[in-house]
């Protein structure tokens, strides 16, 4: 297992758990001490539940990116049966960046959409590490309207750093690409459940994040930009990521606390990567729970529903919430005046240049 930064005492301390789980790799010793395996499994196991019951917003960052946290992929083999891959957008390409097709959830008629970044390096740059391109959401839009023609809900997991910014994607309509899924999101008449897996960045995840219900898993992270972005355009210096991702507020629970998403699932001790298995179980409840409700209320008008959600984004935020961490001492704004006088001094050389050319 890979260990974080910060995860430096509990690595240690299961190096020694494996010595003494494998007492026979060291001569002389022939037998195990299952008293002193217990009890430091259980001070593991309480400094695991220290640590992560305080990490900061850069820590969660850090752990939403971890390189063995399950993926799409992962989830959709284990929670789904029948799964059946669709590729391709009938227009330009297949995006190896996004899973799509349809599937049973005990039972249930689903059309299941994950971001899937990749877990080694040759599948990462297959799945060109989670970022989509235009030929992506449009395969998306694509199988979204055939789910609603045929009343199948949808299932969307977003794990992505953002859109890919390339060349060919921009010159394929990405922006548009992006909208075009936006709309297309909000104007399903099926329920449409997104759970944040990662790293939910950007318009790559709004995409396709659009939904009646949005869910977060406890250690991921979703917000418009990275934090190394905003500490870039911000400060002009990376190394101020903490500090973005603090005032940024891209948490699940500050999120849900904003009434951005509607649910945080708790993951296991130390994250999802220290056992997928019981994530994917918490992830199937929800799913379930939430599906299940939307088969048994018959009135509800979804389309409706989704539109309120999003209007109310922004209002009525808790008392308790201050945007005080966020520290603009260091930025640099162009003030209205610097505004006024680049202006007046863009215009001047433009009419100089003009005079001199028609004379």
């Amino acid at each position: 297992m890979t260990y974080l930064d910060f995860e430096k005492e509990i690595e240690e301390l299961d190096k020694n758990l494996d010595v003494l789980k494998n007492p026979y790799q060291n001569e002389g010793i022939s037998s195990i001490n299952k008293d002193k395996i217990d009890s430091l499994q259980s001070e593991i196991d309480q400094k695991i539940d220290n640590l992560y019951s305080n990490l900061n917003s850069w820590q969660k960052t850090k752990v939403a990116r971890h390189e063995n946290r399950p993926r799409s992929n992962y989830y959709i083999e284990k929670i789904f049966t029948e799964f059946e891959l669709i590729s391709g957008d009938r227009s330009f390409a297949e995006d190896e960046a996004v899973l799509t097709g349809f599937a049973k959830l005990d039972g249930k008629s689903v059309l299941v959409i994950g971001q899937e970044k990749g877990f080694d390096t040759s599948s990462r740059i297959k799945r060109n590490f989670g970022m989509m391109r235009p030929e992506g959401y449009r395969k998306c839009i694509r199988l979204m309207k055939i789910a609603n023609n045929f009343n199948i809900p949808v299932v969307v997991f977003i794990d992505t750093p953002g859109a890919f910014p390339g060349k060919g994607a921009e010159e394929r309509g990405q922006a548009e690409a992006i909208a075009s899924s936006i709309s297309c999101c909000m104007s399903l008449d099926v329920p449409t459940i997104s759970v944040v897996i990662g790293e939910g960045g950007s318009g790559g995840a709004i995409a396709l994040a659009s939904s009646n219900k949005v869910f977060m898993l406890e250690h991921s992270i979703y917000s418009v930009i990275s934090p190394e972005g905003c500490a870039s355009i911000l400060w002009k210096d990376v190394t101020k990521s903490n500090e973005a991702a603090e005032a940024m507020k891209i948490t699940a629970q500050d999120l849900y606390k904003f009434n951005i998403i509607d649910g945080v699932i708790k993951e296991p001790k130390g994250g999802a990567h220290r056992d997928p298995q019981e994530c994917a179980n918490s992830i199937k409840q929800c799913l379930n729970k939430q599906l299940d409700f939307y088969s048994n209320n018959k009135v509800l008008d979804i389309k409706e529903e989704r539109k309120n959600k999003f209007m109310k984004i922004g209002k009525d935020l808790p008392s308790e919430i201050n945007f005080s961490t966020f520290n603009t001492k260091n930025i640099k704004i162009i003030t209205r005046n610097k505004i006024i006088k680049i202006s007046f001094f863009v215009l001047s050389v433009i009419l100089i240049v003009m005079y001199f050319t028609l004379s």
